[in-house]
C-alpha cells in the first residue's frame, strides 16, 4: 500500500493535489494542521495543512466524483471500519477560488499572516484608544498620527495632557494644541549658529549618509559667512569617491572666491589644516558613508581626529523615516557629532518623524535647510518654529499659540 503525504496552504488545494496524483479514489487517512519552518528552524512560517492519502486502501473515497464539477460536495461516507480512525474532512467552501488561480503556498500564508497584522494594528489604533481616550482627546491623538508623529510619540504626549490639563483645557482644542506645541518644543535643544572668535580658527566638519545634501550645506554656509559676514573662510573636501562632488564644491568655490583643498589621506588633511590656519572658519565636507559599513565610519574618525574639528554636524534627511535617521544617529555617534543639521524640509510630506531622533540622540540643532538656492534656503534651528513646523502649523497661526 503506497501511503503519500501533501502539504498546501488550504484544505481545498491539499485535496485537489491528492486528486490528481492518486485519483478520485484515493481515500484521506489523516489531516492535521503544520506550520512551516524557516532560516534554519528559527523562524515560524505560515500555517499549511497536512493530508496522508492513499490509492491502495479498500474504502468509499472521499475526495468528490469525477463528474465534472472538481469541488462539488462529497457525499456522505459510510462509518470507518473498526480500527482505522481516518480524519474527516471537510469539503471546500463554495467561495474559494479555482486552484489554477491561487497563490502559491508560502505566498499564501504570508498574505495571511499581514492581514491579521493589518487587522490588529486596526484594532490597536481606533477600537483600544478609542475606548480609553475621551472624544476630544482622541481626535487631538488622530491629528498627532496625521503630522507623522508614531503612534507611542503621540500617545505619550496626549497623556501628558490628560494628567497636567484641566478639564476646561481639554475641552479647548486650540488650549490642547498650544499645549502639545509647547511640550514638543521643550524636547528641541538648539545650538545655534557657528560662533566664531576673531584671531581664532574654526573648523567646522559635516557628515552623514549619502544624498542628504551636505556639499550643498556647505556652500551655504560658506556663502554666507564670506558675503554676508565678511569672514574668511576656507574649504576641505575628502569627498573622493565622488568626483561631481569635488567639482561641484571648486565651482562653488571659485564662485565665492575661497579657497579649496582635497585630501585623500590622514597626512594630507594634517597639511591643509595648517595652511588654512589663518582663516576665521574652516568647513570640511566628507564622504557620504553608510551607518552599517563599520570600515568607513572608521576611516572618517580618523580624518576627523587628523583635522582635530572643532565642531561635527551629522547631516540627516527630514524625509528619511524615524527607523533610519535614530540608528544613523547612533551609528555616527562613534564619529564624535556635536550637533544635528536637518535638510530637505521643503520635501518631507510631515516631520513628526524627527522628534524621536532629537529624544534619543540628545543632539542640538543647528541649522535647517529647505531648498538647493545658494546661499538662501538655510536658517538656525528654532524650537519654537521647529515645533510648529512638526504640527504642522500655518505660518499666520504662530502667534495663537
Amino acid at each position: 500500500m503506497e501511503v503519500r503525504t501533501y502539504r498546501a496552504s488550504t484544505m481545498h488545494e491539499a485535496l485537489a493535489m491528492v486528486r490528481h496524483e492518486l485519483g478520485p479514489d484515493a481515500a484521506v487517512l489523516h489531516t492535521r494542521e503544520v506550520h512551516t519552518r524557516r532560516l534554519f528552524g528559527w523562524v515560524q512560517g505560515p500555517r499549511q495543512i497536512e493530508v496522508t492519502a492513499s490509492a491502495g486502501v479498500n474504502v468509499p473515497s472521499r475526495l468528490p466524483p469525477g463528474n465534472g464539477n472538481r469541488f462539488a460536495p462529497a457525499p456522505a461516507s459510510p462509518p470507518p471500519r473498526p480500527g482505522r480512525s481516518p480524519a474527516t474532512v471537510t469539503p471546500a467552501p463554495d467561495h474559494l477560488p479555482q486552484v489554477g488561480t491561487e497563490l502559491p503556498g508560502e505566498m499564501q500564508g504570508q498574505l495571511s499572516d499581514l492581514q491579521s497584522m493589518v487587522r490588529e494594528l486596526c484594532r490597536r489604533s481606533k477600537g483600544d484608544q478609542r475606548r480609553d481616550l475621551p472624544e476630544e482627546l482622541f481626535r487631538l491623538f488622530a491629528d498627532l498620527l496625521d503630522c507623522e508623529l508614531s503612534e507611542e510619540v503621540a500617545r505619550g504626549l496626549v497623556e501628558r495632557i490628560r494628567n497636567e490639563a484641566s478639564g476646561a483645557e481639554l475641552a479647548d482644542p486650540v488650549l490642547t494644541r498650544a499645549r502639545i506645541a509647547r511640550m514638543i518644543e521643550a524636547e528641541i535643544h538648539v545650538a545655534g549658529p557657528i560662533a566664531l572668535t576673531p584671531g581664532q580658527r574654526r573648523l567646522v566638519a559635516l557628515v552623514g549618509p549619502t544624498g542628504v545634501g551636505k556639499t550643498t550645506t556647505i556652500a551655504k554656509l560658506a556663502a554666507n559667512y564670506h558675503l554676508r559676514e565678511r569672514r574668511r573662510v576656507g574649504l576641505i573636501t575628502v569627498d573622493t569617491y565622488r568626483i561631481a562632488a569635488v567639482e561641484q564644491l571648486r565651482t562653488y568655490a571659485d564662485i565665492i572666491d575661497l579657497p579649496m583643498q582635497v585630501v585623500s589621506t590622514p597626512r594630507e588633511m594634517r597639511e591643509a589644516v595648517q595652511q588654512m590656519g589663518n582663516l576665521d572658519l574652516v568647513l570640511m565636507d566628507t564622504a557620504g558613508r553608510s551607518p552599517k559599513d563599520e570600515v568607513k565610519i572608521q576611516e572618517l574618525r580618523a580624518f576627523l581626529t587628523e583635522a582635530g574639528a572643532d565642531e561635527i554636524h551629522l547631516v540627516l534627511s527630514s524625509v528619511a523615516g524615524e527607523r533610519a535617521l535614530a540608528q544613523t544617529a547612533d551609528r555616527f555617534a562613534t564619529v564624535g557629532t556635536t550637533a544635528l543639521l536637518l535638510t530637505k524640509l521643503d520635501e518631507a510630506t510631515g516631520l513628526g518623524n524627527i522628534l524621536p531622533v532629537l529624544r534619543s540622540s540628545r543632539l542640538p540643532l543647528s541649522y535647517l535647510t529647505n531648498g538647493q538656492n545658494v546661499p538662501d534656503d538655510i536658517e538656525t534651528a528654532d524650537a519654537r518654529r521647529l515645533a510648529r513646523l512638526i504640527l504642522d502649523v500655518p505660518t499666520s497661526s504662530e502667534d495663537d499659540y
